[in-house]
């Protein structure tokens, strides 16, 4: 019987480095990991207007079908859009993308949930982040 293969994306804008803020990151690398396997990166890079931040809820999104994704932080809005599409979220403070997902495999990256609704919280963007 063939192992389910997982997809593991991190935010890595500069293609090396797990990036802050993964709402507004255009660049990620993604891992199809099968069994204890983890392949080699394919990198997965946004056009203008793609990023979570700005991307609409109800659109396809080139990230679909990713199991989760980790960044080195990211608001509760972003963790609640992710969710709408299935994908869970996760931070660390580790900046090397193949180590982050190795500690994510090795569950020591809990997985985040998305923040209850606060009426009238932030600017609608629904992102988390602090702007009006």
């Amino acid at each position: 019987m063939p192992v389910a293969s997982t997809l593991v994306a991190v935010a890595a804008q500069n293609r090396r480095e797990v990036s802050d803020h993964a709402g507004r990151c255009r660049r990620f690398l993604v891992y199809r990991v099968q069994g204890a396997e983890v392949g080699a990166p394919e990198l997965v890079e946004l056009d203008a207007g793609q990023a979570f931040h700005d991307a609409a809820a109800d659109a396809p999104h080139p990230l679909d079908g990713v199991d989760v994704l980790i960044g080195a932080s990211m608001g509760g809005g972003l963790v609640a859009k992710l969710a709408a599409r299935g994908i869970r979220a996760a931070t660390t403070d580790e900046r090397e993308p193949a180590a982050a997902v190795a500690r994510y495999l090795a569950g020591e990256l809990p997985h985040l949930s998305p923040p209850a609704a606060r009426p009238g919280a932030g600017h609608g963007c629904a992102c988390g982040c602090q702007h009006d």
